[in-house]
């Protein structure tokens, strides 16, 4: 993208865009959806953008969220492919054939590729809406909506006991059965904050990590993991096949099992709150129009929207204003629920993920 082609008029005129939404009705199970109208001129083009996501219910909220918008106001196609992941992005850049023009990873996952090459553009911040915080801003990304990492559980499992926080889930004499946990195969970072908390360590003291007294912690529970999963849909489908009654999971993959009928529940107290971000993968062969599209998601309407359609929480705090407040209440950003969650030091993790991987890689196949 030219930078002299978008400008901060055009951010101004992003900003209006963003407020000229006519309506929002309380029922956001309904299909009154706030609606996006209108979009500035520098936002529209042609051809296509492909944008790699992580699938299922989170692709299936993009699509109705922003996905169908962005293409009717804009004229740019939009091409989704599950399966984003850091290792691809890598494997794209290195070979020159970049499939995708647009990936939602985590600020930490592009900040190590950086750490190995220069592997995504540059963000043109001239475009992005003033209600987007700085928090959420870096140079080779832009984090896009904020998400939880919690236990959940089946409520059918203990005779009405409800587990709270890591020692629960470390007591399987109090609550007994399988559990699944995240793994590492999948290019993931396992959960050394959750052995830790289990065995103690106050949530303001997780970092830096004790890796060996996570390990230790760890060790403790080895045996009663049935599954390291490593995409979102797995431990909602062990959930709802009864192969475990506890497991950590992305809080917005458990709206469709709730929605399906499986008595599943989340618990809030000490899980982890997290982000996603956008990076362009250096070389992307339509880069404007992937830049257009980060400008267009991060607007106060279209991350409204994702958050009716699965219940994760905008980076934009102009969105608050077209959430009912009942749906605000399910979300990791509403203040009930956020104070409950430990914020996630991607710093600490980036400075020492390999070590990290290296220890907890050797400790399971032990």
């Amino acid at each position: 993208m030219n930078r002299h082609t978008i400008g901060r008029r055009g951010a101004l005129g992003l900003a209006g865009a963003a407020l000229a939404a006519p309506f929002i009705r309380p029922s956001f199970g309904q299909a009154a959806w706030p609606e996006q109208t209108t979009v500035p001129d520098i936002l529209k083009g042609s051809g296509e953008v492909r944008i790699a996501g992580y699938g299922g219910t989170m692709q299936e909220a993009q699509q109705r969220g922003y996905y169908e918008s962005f293409e009717k106001l804009t004229g740019i196609k939009v091409r989704a492919f599950p399966g984003a992941a850091g290792p691809k992005v890598k494997a794209m850049v290195d070979t020159g054939n970049v499939e995708w023009d647009l990936a939602q990873l985590s600020r930490g996952s592009i900040m190590n590729l950086q750490k190995l090459g220069n592997y995504f553009e540059k963000i043109d911040y001239d475009i992005i809406d003033s209600g987007v915080g700085s928090e959420y801003r870096f140079e080779y990304g832009l984090e896009m909506l904020v998400w939880a990492q919690v236990l959940a559980y089946r409520t059918d499992a203990f005779k009405g006991a409800v587990p709270s926080g890591w020692a629960d889930f470390w007591d399987t004499r109090k609550f007994p059965g399988d559990r699944a946990m995240f793994g590492t195969s999948g290019g993931g970072w396992p959960e050394m904050e959750f052995a830790l908390m289990a065995a103690g360590v106050p949530a303001d003291k997780l970092y830096p990590i004790d890796i060996d007294k996570a390990l230790a912690s760890y060790s403790k529970i080895k045996k009663d993991v049935f599954k390291w999963w490593d995409t979102g849909a797995v431990p909602i489908q062990l959930l709802t096949d009864r192969e475990v009654v506890m497991t950590t999971v992305w809080n917005g993959r458990m709206a469709a099992l709730q929605a399906a009928g499986v008595p599943a529940a989340i618990s809030w107290n000490q899980g982890l709150l997290k982000r996603d971000a956008w990076g362009i993968p250096k070389g992307a062969k339509n880069k404007a129009n992937a830049m257009k599209f980060v400008a267009y998601s991060t607007l106060a309407i279209p991350q409204a929207r994702v958050a009716l359609g699965i219940p994760y929480g905008s980076v934009n705090a102009k969105s608050n204003e077209y959430i009912p407040p009942e749906r605000l209440a399910l979300l990791p950003s509403s203040p009930d629920i956020k104070k409950q969650l430990v914020n996630y030091n991607y710093d600490w993790w980036i400075d020492n993920r390999e070590i990290v991987l290296a220890k907890f890689n050797k400790w399971l196949l032990s």
